[in-house]
C-alpha cells in the first residue's frame, strides 16, 4: 500500500481540492472507505485462502464469467496498470538523482546509426525496475519477500523521520484548516478521492497470495485491519506536514511533494536524503505488487479462462513464472504509453467497479454458502459492507463525469474481455469434446 502516491499525488489533490481542511478530510474518508473494504474482504479471504483472491470471490459468488472479467481487467488495467504507475513514479524520482533518466528523449546507439525514441528517461527507468524485480521474484517467494521486508523497514523509517521532525520543525506555513469552503465541494472531493484511493491501493493484495501465507485465518484479518488503521494515521500526519511546509498553491505545483516539503523545512541536503528514501519506498511497493499480482492469472489459466501457458508453476521455485513474465511485459508497455496521473486514473476507475461487485459478493456468499467455514466474520455486517459498496458506486459515477476520457478508456479495455471470454469458452469446449 505504501508506495508512490503519498509522495506524488498531493499536488493532484491540492489542485482538485485547494483547502487544507478538506485535504485532510479526503485522506480520512479514503482511509475509512478502505477500512470498510478491508473488513469485508477479510471474511472472504479466510473462506478462500488460495492464490487468486478476488478472482475466487467473484467466481464463487457470481459464476466463472465474473471471475474471468476481474482477471482480464487486472491483467489489462488494474494490476498491470498499477505496476506501471508505480514504475512511472519510480522513474520520476530517479531522474532527480541520475540526469539521464530526466531526459525527454532516449538515444540508442546502433552499429548502423542512432535510433531516437520519443520516450522520457523516467519511463525507461520504470521499465528497467520492472524487469529487475520480475527477475528477483522469478527466483522464488522467499527472495521476493526478503526484498519486500527490507524496503518496508526503510520506507517506514523515512516517513517516521519526515513526520516526527516535520511536525516540530520551524515551518513557513500555518494551514488554516477552518478556512471558508469553496463554492463547489462534492465533485472536487470525488476527483481528489481518486488520488487518495491510489494511495491506499493494494490493501486487497493479501488475498492474491493467501495460498502462500501461514495460518491465513488469523494473519489475514489481523494484518489487513491493523495495517490499514496504521496507514490512515501515517497519511494524516504526513499530509499535515506537507501543509505546514508548503502553501496550497506551491503544493499544487509540486509533482514531488515529499522532496518539496523536505526542502522547505530542512534545506537541500535533507531534500536529497528524503528523495532517496522515497525512491526506496516506491521500489518496495513495486516489488510487492509484482509479487502478489502475478498470482491472479495462474488459477485463471488453470480454469481454462486465460492463456494455458500461464497455468504453469515453476517446479523448483514454486512461483507462477509464466504469469510473472507476461505481467512484466504488459506493464512495461503501459509505462511507455501514459503518464503517472493517467495510469492511476485508469486503474482506480476500473478497480472501484470491482470493489463494488466484490463487496456485494459477501451477501451472495452468505446466502449461497451459509455453512462454509468463516474463521473471521466481517465486523459491522451488513452495514459496513453496504457502506463500502455504495461509496464505491458513487465514486465510479463521479469519476465517469469528471474524468470521462480516462474512465472510458479503462472501461473499453474491460469490455474487450467479452469476446476474449467467448473465445476461451469455445476452446475449452472443443478440448473437452476431444
Amino acid at each position: 500500500m505504501l508506495g508512490t502516491a503519498i509522495f506524488l499525488t498531493p499536488a493532484d489533490i491540492a489542485r482538485a481540492l485547494p483547502h487544507p481542511g478538506l485535504i485532510l478530510a479526503v485522506w480520512l474518508a479514503g482511509g475509512l472507505l478502505t477500512l470498510a473494504g478491508a473488513l469485508t474482504y477479510a471474511e472472504m479471504g479466510t473462506m478462500f485462502p488460495k492464490a487468486g483472491g478476488m478472482y475466487h470471490f467473484l467466481k464463487e459468488a457470481y459464476g466463472p464469467f465474473a471471475g474471468f472479467l476481474f482477471g482480464w481487467g487486472s491483467f489489462l488495467v488494474i494490476m498491470s496498470g498499477g505496476i506501471a504507475a508505480l514504475a512511472a513514479g519510480f522513474g520520476e524520482y530517479l531522474g532527480a538523482f541520475l540526469p539521464i533518466f530526466s531526459t525527454k528523449n532516449v538515444l540508442l546507439s546502433l552499429p548502423f546509426g542512432t535510433l531516437r525514441w520519443n520516450l522520457t528517461g523516467g519511463a525507461v527507468a520504470g521499465v528497467l525496475a520492472i524487469v529487475f524485480l520480475t527477475v528477483v521474484n522469478f527466483a522464488g517467494v522467499r527472495e521476493g519477500a526478503w526484498i519486500q521486508n527490507l524496503v518496508t523497514v526503510v520506507k517506514l523509517g523515512a516517513l517516521a523521520g519526515l513526520a516526527g521532525v516535520g511536525l516540530f520543525a520551524s515551518a513557513p506555513g500555518h494551514p488554516d484548516l477552518a478556512a471558508p469552503l469553496p463554492a463547489s465541494v462534492l465533485a472536487p472531493f470525488g476527483v481528489a478521492m481518486i488520488s487518495v484511493l491510489w494511495a491506499y491501493d493494494g490493501w486487497y493484495c493479501f488475498a492474491l497470495s493467501a495460498g502462500e501465507a501461514r495460518d491465513p485465518g488469523r494473519t489475514i484479518p489481523r494484518g489487513l485491519i491493523v495495517g490499514t488503521i496504521a496507514l490512515i494515521a501515517i497519511y494524516g500526519v504526513i499530509n499535515f506536514v506537507y501543509l505546514r511546509a508548503l502553501p496550497i498553491g506551491d503544493l499544487a505545483r509540486s509533482p514531488r511533494a515529499g522532496e518539496a516539503a523536505a526542502l522547505a523545512l530542512f534545506g537541500p541536503a535533507a531534500a536529497k536524503l528524503a528523495s532517496a528514501a522515497i525512491l526506496v519506498s516506491i521500489f518496495g511497493c513495486l516489488s510487492a505488487n509484482i509479487l502478489t499480482c502475478s498470482r491472479i492469472y495462474q488459477p485463471m489459466a488453470k480454469d481454462g479462462l486465460f492463456f494455458r501457458s500461464l497455468a504453469k508453476i515453476n517446479p523448483r521455485t514454486r512461483v507462477p513464472a509464466s504469469s510473472l513474465v507476461a505481467q512484466g511485459a504488459w506493464a512495461g508497455v503501459l509505462v511507455l504509453s501514459g503518464t503517472f496521473e493517467q495510469l492511476y486514473t485508469y486503474v482506480i476507475f476500473v478497480e472501484v467497479l470491482f470493489f463494488a461487485a466484490t463487496g456485494a459478493a459477501i451477501y451472495v456468499l452468505r446466502r449461497k454458502m451459509p455453512e462454509s467455514p468463516r474463521p473471521y466474520r466481517a465486523w459491522g455486517y451488513p452495514w459496513v459492507p453496504g457502506l463500502f459498496v455504495a461509496s464505491s458506486l458513487l465514486l465510479t459515477g463521479n469519476t465517469l463525469l469528471e474524468r470521462p476520457v480516462e474512465a472510458l478508456i479503462g472501461l473499453g479495455l474491460l469490455v474487450l474481455g467479452l469476446p476474449a471470454y467467448a473465445r476461451w469458452r469455445r476452446v475449452n469446449a472443443r478440448l473437452s469434446g476431444d
